[in-house]
């Protein structure tokens, strides 16, 4: 992979159709989480429960720096406009 195609590869990745992306992904990860979580909950599992409530903390979290993260090129792009 070139510099060239490294950069622009980066620069999706900061753009708002990647941070869409990103969100979308992160998100999709949640129905891993819900599965997880219902499995502990039929298991009468605590320990499992736990994780899958750890792990949901970071989904939530995760959204949310992204969400912050499109907040920002929202306005980076209006100061560019």
């Amino acid at each position: 992979m070139s510099n060239k195609t490294l950069a622009k590869a980066k620069g999706f990745k900061k753009s708002r159709t990647g941070t869409y992306l990103s969100i979308g992904t992160t998100a999709f990860g949640a129905l891993s989480t819900l599965k997880q979580v219902k499995k502990a909950r039929a298991e009468h599992d605590a320990l499992q429960l736990v994780d899958a409530v750890v792990s949901a903390a970071a989904i939530v979290t995760g959204i949310a720096i992204l969400v912050r993260e499109l907040k920002r090129i929202g306005d980076d792009d209006v100061l560019l406009g």
